[in-house]
């Protein structure tokens, strides 16, 4: 899709980021839900707050987002109707871009994820069985490394 543009997160965002993550947690069947849509617009806020997010967007409409810490990417989500549609992959390789280096955690349950960012370059480098996240689900960490590196 080469109308998406890609820009910092606001303040006015949060809305948006929160609902499509509750969009997510709201179709999967595996995912329980810990907190209320409201908290996860709140969630969404602080880590704009924090300077983590970037959005894509479509006709100024946030569609995505993803959220990193440094080299760690702690979410990446994509509104449902826009999946599959290069959204993902246009935060992803703006990441790549200025990174040499990035991590991040994703569900064994999350099939989906793990093809995505195998398709990127991410390798799995370990796995829990859940017992150190709030979920309680086994998870498996992921690395990219620039080429050379």
């Amino acid at each position: 899709m080469s109308d998406i543009v890609l820009r910092a997160a606001q303040s006015t965002d949060a809305g948006t980021t929160g609902a499509i993550l509750s969009a997510f947690i709201d179709e999967t069947d595996w995912m329980p839900r810990l907190y209320t849509r409201a908290q996860d617009i709140g969630f969404a806020g602080s880590m704009i707050e924090s300077g983590w997010v970037n959005v894509a967007t479509l006709q100024e409409h946030v569609v995505g987002f993803m959220a990193r810490d440094g080299v760690d990417i702690n979410a990446l989500y994509v509104a449902p109707q826009h999946r599959s549609k290069g959204v993902g992959a246009a935060l992803i390789t703006q990441a790549q871009a200025h990174n040499a280096h990035l991590k991040l955690w994703t569900f064994v349950a999350n099939i989906r994820a793990q093809a995505f960012y195998a398709q990127h370059g991410f390798r799995e480098i370990g796995r829990t069985d859940g017992t150190n996240n709030e979920e309680g689900l086994p998870d498996i960490q992921l690395e990219w490394r620039k080429e050379g590196l």
